[in-house]
């Protein structure tokens, strides 16, 4: 019998890629999306294209019973679904705020907690969440992201442990130096918290967009290349936890993992700082 994933977040980007992938190595595949109207993926035979909102937790049972009423068992979770609000946390409205932590955490979590059952009943099975190396570094302008991939890293590391008792495996997936082929930069832009009373901020983030503009400048990784890893981290059969992909020509994992603490928070004040 093939192997069944479900995987939220499907309508673009990593989820999308991550979908085609696991369906070309044979895998049955419960492809999520908030809207699955007009899905390119409900045209292969092994996949079912259904509606599953991290934002909306009554759509969370319905999909995992049409993926088992389908495919028989599920094996596999990937919990890719996720966005980032850019701009200056004292710009930012509570409810983005409210919102951020509700897809990238509290969305994660609702529907980890839906499968764990099934899961603990097959004696088996392995969640890849899909964080990001916003999860091991920081950057201004992105503090609310940050936390929420900071939580999600702590949460899964912990789950790890738990979930170990019952042969199911926890791994995080860490894309890091920008993924090419992804609504995420549009949906970004649109979400950019601004706050034109805000006017003392007014250097710092036009300095800090200029950073960020060359820092876009530099290689970055398809969507197809994550869905590689994800698909390693579902398959390997291993107790490693992250998997990070990516170019780290920016130095940001290797401060972070190298420096001391005081190091690696000086190193970043300086790189922000600077004039650009």
């Amino acid at each position: 019998m093939n192997q069944t994933v479900l995987i939220t977040g499907a309508s673009s980007g990593i989820g999308l890629a991550t979908s085609r992938l696991f369906a070309a190595k044979g895998w049955n595949v419960i492809a999520t999306l908030r809207n699955p109207a007009g899905s390119e993926l409900a045209a292969l035979d092994n996949v079912l294209v259904t509606r599953l909102d991290v934002e909306d937790p009554a759509s969370i049972a319905p999909a995992i019973e049409a993926g088992i009423a389908r495919f028989g068992r599920i094996d596999a979770l990937v919990n890719n679904a996720g966005f980032g609000l850019y701009g200056l946390f004292e710009a930012t409205p509570p409810e983005k705020i409210r919102q951020q932590f509700d897809v990238n955490v509290f969305g994660v979590m609702e529907v980890t907690r839906a499968l764990l059952p099934h899961f603990r009943r097959n004696k088996a099975g392995v969640i890849v969440n899909v964080s990001s190396g916003a999860g091991i570094f920081t950057l201004p302008m992105i503090s609310l992201y940050c936390a929420s991939k900071f939580a999600l890293d702590g949460f899964s590391e912990a789950l790890a442990y738990e979930l170990g008792s019952q042969n199911i495996g926890v791994k995080l997936v860490v894309p890091h130096g920008g993924v090419s082929s992804t609504s995420f930069g549009a949906r970004s832009a649109t979400e950019y918290a601004q706050d034109a009373s805000l006017a003392d901020y007014d250097a710092f983030v036009a300095n800090t967009n200029a950073i960020f503009d060359r820092m876009r400048g530099g290689r970055m990784m398809s969507a197809d290349d994550v869905a590689q890893v994800i698909h390693q981290a579902a398959t390997d059969g291993t107790s490693q936890l992250r998997y990070l992909v990516g170019d780290d020509n920016r130095g940001l994992i290797q401060a972070r993992r190298e420096l001391s603490d005081q190091g690696y928070v000086d190193f970043m004040r300086e790189r922000f700082t600077a004039p650009a």
